[in-house]
């Protein structure tokens, strides 16, 4: 292989991996799928090290020698569609080897999927909150359009900070917050009467329960750093949610 193929070849996939780890991949499959990659187009001692903040390969062939490439990972959300697409190219290219023209053609595929638009995404914080108020007990109706309500209100604050890219534990802490202010202003004019079930299925739509599930995943998988670095992430995002309805219960 020469020389600029490599090159081209090593970037392509280390893009491959980056958008694997951004879009909420475990570890343990970004490692595993660079080194099936690599492993099909010849090179030999392929070393990986991947973590949720950056990617290090290091691979070595007769033709090229030694190279090594890093990348940094700047934010990681939760795309299971991306995943799949993704997942669906390593089997590709594993089993066909192409050049990198056409894993770029088919890395800019993925890039430009269209994702859900915004009103949906605001659409299903509200259906959530709603169906969380009934499978935890509740049973009033308009506690029900109430909890619906107020997840439909954390759905637009959550976009509008997705667009700032606010911090994401500041941004649980005032999403949490502001959903509890109001479901407290409500029961303080007695609108509501079960203040419990409508705040704990709001609860449920701030939970990182993906980022949990992962970082569990990569501690099984021997992946310690990358676990135990999502782990207290996951950690502080729930000690965020759980500050802001402390916050606002104190304040009524």
């Amino acid at each position: 292989m020469e020389k600029n193929n490599t090159y081209h070849l090593l970037s392509s996939i280390l893009k491959i991996l980056k958008m694997m780890t951004e879009a909420g991949a475990e570890i343990y499959r970004v490692e595993e799928s660079a080194k099936l990659i690599f492993a099909s187009y010849g090179f030999e001692n392929i070393d990986v090290y991947a973590t949720t903040s950056n990617i290090i390969i290091s691979v070595e062939s007769e033709e090229s020698g030694i190279k090594t490439h890093t990348r940094r990972i700047e934010k990681i959300s939760t795309d299971i569609e991306k995943i799949h697409k993704l997942n669906n190219l390593v089997r590709t290219i594993t089993q066909t080897t192409p050049d990198y023209a056409f894993i770029e053609k088919e890395i800019e595929k993925i890039e430009n999927i269209k994702k859900y638009p915004t009103i949906v995404n605001i659409a299903f914080y509200g259906i959530i909150a709603g169906a969380f108020y009934f499978f935890f007990g509740g049973r009033n109706w308009l506690e029900f359009i109430v909890s619906l309500s107020i997840g439909l209100c954390t759905g637009v604050l959550n976009s509008f900070f997705d667009k700032l890219e606010f911090n994401k534990i500041l941004a649980k802490f005032l999403l949490s917050f502001v959903a509890a202010i109001i479901a407290c202003a409500l029961k303080s004019f007695s609108v509501v009467s079960h203040l419990e079930y409508i705040m704990i299925a709001n609860i449920m739509t701030l939970i990182p329960g993906i980022g949990l599930t992962n970082s569990l995943r990569d501690l099984f998988a021997g992946d310690s750093i990358s676990g135990v670095l999502r782990l207290i992430e996951a950690g502080l995002s729930a000690l965020a949610i759980a500050c802001g309805y402390v916050a606002a219960s104190v304040m009524f």
